[in-house]
């Protein structure tokens, strides 16, 4: 058994659109890509493959999934073996092993870690908009930095009280157990010598701003916090400390908000604190991450990797802050990465200029400054060597080192003409240092793991019988779609109620009813009234797994439907997640066909679908009457049960503003 510390490397490293490009020819489409199907025989297009989603989807034949669900229908793979060919693509290590009561426990652990810090995040933010002490404070500073209320919402931004455990007293008070308030070191406990059975407990955050750090997939896995004091004894950014669910190597700060940015961008811009991508978040520019004041690591190199191949970094001017990061420079080329390079004037770092210029000088300053990474390089060293020969030789030889990490062999080539242009060195110097170097990573580099071979698959034949497509299950995708698109949105929701009419009491009126519910809520509750269920298998499993994080006051996880074991449910929520991208391959807004949001009206959508559901149901039931055996002694009561049900259709049908 594969484990699943390998399972979820191989997710988080491998691009759907890298892996599928093996085997079939995409070109850029927007924020995705297209080709040709490799299921079936066609001329144009159908084949789309989402970057941001981790998904494609096959048009022509309905197949879709993510990477692994790829490999098991166009190689006939298993899912071990899909897992297993990633893992050689990306050279992960594959680990195999029974999961034992430890691992399971563990597994425990960690979302029990996870629980307790969406909790902190909501308790901080409420600190910082409704505590006294949190808007004089927190909420001032945020303020005075220029960020709006939209903009602290949006970040859920939030401010730790100044006292020792007020934090802690009240999450002990709800009930979460102080193991795992230590474990991600929202608290802090010592030992008491003078009553060792009572320890004594610290908020690690006291009279600090919080700045939540998100996963790609939105989880809360620690915080960063400001000390707004001048106190020299403390850091003046503290950072939640290494645990089980936080890495700080391996996070980009503000990735969650600006991926799907990124993607449409076709860029990111790399910032180093918490303040510049928010500050231009607010300046409406969202492809922008921060490594949080750490040197750039490979982790956080390939997290931008699977949604953009060119990054842009931005310094603030600072010259020796500047030099110490040109490391990251040679680490992102090494991933086949295209850089840029761009600073500031004066010595403004991205936050504070974003506020003294507005959005638009700000975007073109950013299109007009940025330059190739090797011009920057150049021109920041050439000052240091300035007329010194050995000076200039070390820069050179820094230049063709940093050209030697981009594993393009024609890139390489042009990188090397353009250095020989601005230094002044002949082409041919310059391709034999280039070949010396490469010709040491030959000789130190490990085996390839490419003379293995690839294992000879038999075709897996598909058993499984095909499932009609019927009104119930085409209104039971919907709200399967609903649920995963809209579930966490909270919506106005209108409702029509009969009532007596007061001056005549036997006569029926109808009222609306207006009320607010989360879109998830609304489904469940409407369906559980009417004590409906699925008769689609997958959609009841995908319905009670989303019903189940609703209930434990999660958000609905797409992530986990899309990299689901059984390629049923990942192959259902494909098709939900790519079934308006259908819209891009033909070009329908070309064709000045506009096709109307689902937003503009969701509280209408959700409630017309839920009428539809009851409304073929009601139809089917009928229908089962009507065909069934009639005895002389049942008769009226059928007859009964027809009228009533018919009575019901026509009710819901007026709701739905149908003629019957």
């Amino acid at each position: 058994m594969i484990s699943k510390n390998t399972i979820d490397k191989v997710f988080e490293t491998a691009r759907v659109e890298e892996v599928i490009g093996e085997f079939v020819q995409l070109k850029k489409s927007g924020s995705s890509f297209k080709g040709l199907s490799p299921f079936s025989e066609e001329r144009t297009p159908s084949f789309m493959v989402s970057p941001v989603k981790g998904i494609w989807k096959d048009f022509s034949t309905g197949k879709g999934g993510n990477t692994i669900s790829f490999l098991m229908e166009h190689e006939h793979y298993t899912y071990p073996e899909a897992i297993k060919w990633l893992a050689r693509k990306y050279n992960i290590e594959i680990e195999e092993t029974e999961q034992t009561d430890a691992q399971k426990h563990q597994n425990d652990e960690r979302e029990n870690m996870f629980v307790v810090s969406e909790y902190a995040k909501e308790y901080f933010h409420n600190v910082l908009l409704e505590d006294n002490e949190g808007k004089a404070i927190g909420l001032s500073y945020f303020k005075e930095r220029g960020f709006t209320d939209a903009t602290i919402k949006k970040f859920q931004l939030g401010y730790s009280l100044n006292e020792w455990h007020a934090f802690t007293d009240e999450a002990e008070n709800k009930g979460y157990a102080i193991k795992y308030l230590e474990s991600t070191g929202l608290t802090i406990v010592k030992e008491n010598p003078k009553n060792p059975s009572q320890p004594r407990k610290f908020d690690r955050f006291k009279g600090r701003v919080l700045f939540p750090i998100h996963s790609m997939s939105g989880r809360v896995l620690g915080f960063g916090g400001r000390i707004l004091t001048n106190d020299k004894k403390a850091a003046k950014y503290l950072n939640s400390p290494e645990s089980d669910i936080y890495h700080k190597s391996k996070i980009l700060y503000g990735l969650f908000h600006a991926k799907q940015q990124i993607a449409r961008e076709d860029n990111c811009f790399l910032v180093e604190g918490y303040t510049d991508v928010i500050s231009f978040h607010q300046a409406g520019i969202e492809n922008v991450v921060a490594s949080s004041g750490t040197a750039l690591t490979p982790d956080q190199i390939r997290l931008v990797n699977r949604l953009t191949k060119n990054i842009t970094i931005l310094f603030d001017g600072d010259a020796a802050g500047i030099r110490a990061s040109l490391r990251g420079i040679d680490l992102i080329l090494e991933q086949g990465m295209n850089v840029k390079v761009m600073t500031f004037p004066d010595g403004d770092d991205p936050d504070s200029f974003s506020k003294k210029v507005s959005p638009e000088e700000l975007k073109t300053y950013l299109a007009e400054n940025s330059q190739d990474f090797i011009k920057f390089k150049v021109s920041l060293l050439l000052e240091e060597a300035q007329s010194d020969p050995v000076k200039k030789a070390g820069l050179i030889r820094e230049i063709v080192t940093s050209i030697s990490k981009i594993p393009d062999n024609i890139q390489q080539e042009v990188y090397l003409q353009e250095c020989s242009r601005i230094m002044d060195i002949s082409e041919s110097v310059l391709f034999s240092a280039l070949a010396q170097l490469n010709s040491k990573e030959d000789n130190n580099a490990s085996k390839s793991g490419h003379s293995q071979g690839q294992p000879m698959m038999a075709a897996v034949k598909d058993d499984k019988p095909r499932v009609k497509i019927n009104e119930i299950r085409k209104y039971e995708f919907l709200i399967i779609k609903i649920l995963l698109l809209y579930g966490n949105l909270e919506v106005d929701f209108i409702d029509l109620v009969e009532d007596e009419e007061k001056s005549r009491p036997n006569r029926k009126v109808t009222k609306k009813e207006e009320f607010t519910n989360t879109v998830s809520n609304e489904i469940y509750l409407s369906l559980q009234d009417d004590e409906i269920e699925f008769t689609d298998p997958v959609f009841k499993d995908i319905y009670f797994d989303i019903i189940h994080q609703m209930n434990q006051k999660q958000p609905v996880s797409i992530n986990q439907f899309v990299n689901h074991p059984d390629p049923a449910i990942s192959g259902i929520v494909t098709d939900v997640l790519m079934d308006d991208d259908k819209y891009t391959l033909s070009n329908w807004a070309a064709k000045e066909v506009i096709v109307k949001p689902k937003e503009k009206s969701l509280s209408k959508h959700v409630l017309d679908t839920i009428y539809n559901l009851r409304r073929v149901l009601i139809v089917e039931k009928i229908k089962e009457i009507a065909e069934g055996d009639w005895k002389d002694e049942d008769r009226l009561e059928k007859m009964e049960l027809i009228m009533n049900y018919t009575k019901l259709k026509i009710l819901i049908s007026d709701r739905l503003y149908r003629v019957v």
